[in-house]
């Protein structure tokens, strides 16, 4: 960082200075913040696992009373679940009449970048057109969008070793556990008994460039989605502490009022499948 620093220092251009002065302080201003998070998850790691202050105040070297200040600066550690600086949220376009976005799919997009303001980190709502097209390339990705809608999803849904997301023998779309054939249906399909809930995809996949992971969020309807973002408001510390930031997937459940389709509950369905012990 400091070469960095000193590279524009010896700018002497002065438009182009003040420009590359702007871009290295948002930059060493978000990694000061990832650090501080760093700092903190691993200070309550060592404290869980038998450090006493003394010890953590030794390997720091710091007070102890410096380190109970440190305890509790920064950002949470379970916000690097989402990212690390700028998080980019992608919901689908619809076709029809005039191109759209559902209500609850552009719901699901601000209440996940609502999450992520609240643990400090930017981040803008981006839209998948309808072709579906879309680069998964990218840090810091959440998509919002279901294997029907997106070829380049689908690909990489294909790969999860835990989940698939397949069409029942009666025409309903449904998530299954590849090992066990477990189905996780949408109770708001159910011929029979219909009722206001359903069922959603929640996983980090790797991308496809070998890079890096993203985060995939796929409703069997867009309320499911909308579920999601509910489940990871209520339990993103435990998300963290079961998956960190490894490969995953996982079933999560939700109810909503028939009327304005307002999640009211969510849980998980499946509990939290790793993809390393699959």
């Amino acid at each position: 960082m400091i070469e960095e620093v000193r590279r524009v220092s010896a700018m002497q251009d002065h438009a182009l200075r003040v420009k590359a002065a702007v871009d290295l302080m948002t930059e060493l201003q978000a990694a000061v913040i990832e650090t501080s998070r760093m700092r903190k998850e691993s200070i309550a790691w060592l404290r869980k696992n038998g450090h006493s202050m003394a010890d953590v105040a030794k390997l720091m070297g710091v007070s102890r009373a410096r380190v109970a200040q440190l305890r509790d600066a920064g950002p949470p550690p379970e916000r690097a679940f989402l990212g690390a600086q700028y998080v980019q949220v992608a919901v689908p376009t619809r076709p029809g009449e005039r191109e759209y976005v559902a209500v609850e799919d552009s719901s699901t997009g601000q209440r996940m970048l609502a999450l992520a303001q609240s643990l400090q980190l930017d981040g803008d709502l981006q839209y998948i057109p309808v072709s579906g097209e879309i680069d998964l390339n990218r840090d810091d990705l959440v998509v919002v969008c279901g294997p029907k809608s997106s070829d380049a999803v689908a690909a990489v849904f294909g790969q999860d070793p835990r989940l698939a997301f397949e069409t029942l023998p009666d025409g309903r779309w449904a998530l299954v556990e590849r090992e066990s054939g477990k189905v996780y249906a949408s109770p708001s399909d159910d011929p029979q008994n219909a009722t206001p809930a359903d069922v959603a995809y929640l996983g980090r996949l790797p991308r496809p460039d070998g890079q890096g992971t993203f985060l995939l969020i796929a409703g069997v309807h867009a309320v499911g989605s909308l579920g999601v973002a509910h489940y990871l408001s209520e339990n993103l510390a435990y998300l963290y502490e079961e998956a960190g930031t490894s490969p995953f997937s996982m079933v999560v459940a939700c109810d909503y009022t028939p009327e304005g389709k307002s999640v009211t509950a969510s849980r998980s369905a499946s509990g939290v499948l790793l993809h390393e012990a699959a």
